[in-house]
């Protein structure tokens, strides 16, 4: 059938995908064409819109992917679940909202690889500013944008909890921080969330829809692309589905790949991208041979370090039926109550040793014990922090397992399987107890409820990990930028080494995971990955000075950013 010619053909409206989507179509002599596997993020969606209801579109199917991982050798073999959104606005439209940039050591890390240099923290940092408009930062603030799309709202914390907790982890040694996204990382504070004025404000709400009208730009959804169409090795269009009507195919001059860690992995490898003995196997015809395309798979796992609480100050009485009606009034007609906040309001970001040059330690502070996906409430009052390390060095891998697209692919994690994790694990827990135990939550700690008296020493520890431990929902790194031969993206141009007009702009480019929830650097990603594509001049590198506790320590500047840009 004859196909539609587009400039640019972005698969995947999630995070980025709906990010380059607004920035490519900006020019109206692109035509650009994003499709979506997922549904449309309708306005009347409760469960997207609602910060509160983020609960319940993870483990449904008509919003979320329902990955699970194969069996975890060192999680007494269990496949841990993993929520990817199936909808316009991707993850964004289902994750927790948190906004975490990321230490400005993870950048300096990922621009010391060779090829690099250009995504070191001074060179990105730029691209952080320009995409957010922080309400809570001073306009002077030169690590805060005040103008871009993403709308940032501080948490507001009022529960008497949150004050407590504050007061416990310096109580514990641990400071605070003015903003955990700015001069300082390291420390506890209020965080920044994608909500704003009580909704939540996923990607695609910030960048797709208020370009929707453009004459330029076409967003389809519920179309999965099965394969990118190659002439010889030059991407040349797509093929995709609508249900289970016949394939479709669009042509186009560059194809984008923003699928997420999971999904861009696989559709390289489904086309012919990837290890071409595995590929041969499955019978599918090698375009070209790139070992790295699943490999150098990246998460952070974290467990619920849980306290019951002696007074009536939680959020567990809003799980009640009986205040839902009310929670909803309140939300729809006024965007205010409990149904207008994550809960997930602060938190902060420590070193579980002095080894260690910035923080490996991420908490989110919860005014309620209950699972992310809402499921197994503590039954009383309660509080919890999420914990985890966060650059744990485990590696895990992305591999299909057959030629149909709607099978998911294998993936392995590879937690707690390496001797720095497991010694992590440890000193995580034993942290987060610490600061539990301050007394300055004396009033309201009715006693540990998880992991519980009885887990103390560090093989009880790592056994109770292995049991409870869930994924923080942060997959990344299976296309990596680099130049190494394990590498899968040019870092200079975002394009597929190896192939013509094909290139991946998502999580996946990720070399390393950065040390805390990983929406912001996507988000980043995707804006300093439309100037490479649009061939745009980049934006200055910054000369800011940012926090170093090495630095610190010695008295020097702390964080001075040379000319180079190079730290």
């Amino acid at each position: 059938m004859a196909s539609k010619q587009y400039d640019f053909v972005i698969v995947g409206g999630g995070s980025a995908g709906s990010a380059l989507a607004n920035r490519l179509s900006a020019d109206p002599g692109n035509r650009v064409l994003v499709l979506e596997a997922g549904r449309s993020d309708f306005p009347w969606d409760v469960f997207i819109h609602m910060p509160a209801a983020l609960t319940f579109p993870i483990g449904s199917r008509f919003y979320d992917w329902k990955y699970e991982s194969e069996p975890e050798p060192h999680m007494r073999g269990r496949r841990i679940y993993h929520a990817r959104g199936k909808v316009l606005g991707g993850s964004s439209s289902i994750n927790g909202m948190i906004f975490q940039r990321g230490n400005p050591l993870d950048y300096e890390r990922w621009g010391a690889d060779p090829g690099m240099e250009t995504w070191d923290y001074a060179h990105c940092l730029p691209y952080f500013n320009r995409m957010e408009n922080c309400l809570a930062s001073d306009p002077e603030d030169e690590f805060r944008g005040r103008s871009g799309p993403l709308v940032l709202e501080r948490g507001p914390a009022t529960s008497p909890l949150f004050p407590a907790f504050l007061r416990a982890v310096q109580q514990a040694g641990y400071p605070l921080t003015d903003d955990v996204n700015g001069y300082r990382q390291e420390g506890f504070a209020a965080f920044d969330r994608n909500v704003h004025r009580g909704r939540r404000l996923s990607a695609a709400r910030a960048y797709l829809h208020p370009v929707m009208n453009r004459p330029n730009l076409q967003v389809r959804t519920r179309a999965l692309v099965t394969r990118v169409l190659f002439e010889g090795k030059r991407a040349v269009g797509v093929e995709y589905r609508v249900g289970r009507g016949a394939p479709q195919q669009v042509r186009a001059g560059e194809v984008i790949l923003s699928g997420g860690a999971i999904n861009s992995p696989q559709l390289l490898q489904l086309s012919g991208v990837g290890n071409a003995d595995e590929l041969r196997a499955l019978g599918i015809d090698s375009v070209h041979h790139l070992p790295g395309v699943g490999e150098n798979l990246q998460d952070h796992l974290e467990v619920y370090v849980q306290h019951s609480c002696t007074q009536p100050v939680s959020m567990q009485p809003y799980l009640k039926w009986r205040y839902r009606p009310w929670i909803g009034f309140q939300w729809l007609f006024q965007r205010k109550g409990p149904g207008a906040t994550n809960h997930f309001e602060a938190g902060g970001f420590a070193r579980s040793n002095e080894d260690v040059d910035y923080p490996n330690l991420m908490f989110h502070f919860l005014p309620i014990a209950v699972r992310y996906d809402g499921s197994s409430p503590s039954g009383g009052h309660g509080y919890q922090v999420h914990i985890g390390p966060m650059y744990s060095d485990a590696r895990g891998t992305v591999k299909i397992k057959s030629k149909d697209p709607r099978v998911h692919p294998a993936l392995r994690f590879n937690y707690l399987s390496t001797e720095q994790d497991r010694r992590e694990w440890v000193e995580a827990i034993r942290v987060s107890r610490e600061i539990l135990r301050q007394s300055a939550m004396d009033e309201f700690n009715g006693g540990e409820i998880s992991p519980g008296p009885q887990v103390e020493t560090d093989e009880q520890i790592l056994d109770w990990v292995a049991k409870e431990g869930e994924t923080a929902l942060h997959p990344s790194c299976t296309c990596k930028m680099g130049t190494d031969e394990m590498s899968v993206v040019d870092p200079a141009d975002m394009r597929v080494h190896g192939t013509q007009g094909l290139r991946v702009v998502d999580a996946s480019v990720m070399p390393y995971v950065t040390n805390g929830n990983i929406y912001a650097p996507v988000m980043m990603v995707a804006e300093k990955a439309a100037d490479l594509i649009l061939g745009n001049e980049p934006l200055p590198p910054s000369k800011a000075r940012y926090y170093r506790h090495r630095d610190a320590e010695q008295g020097h500047v702390p964080g001075a950013v040379p000319e180079s840009g190079n730290a």
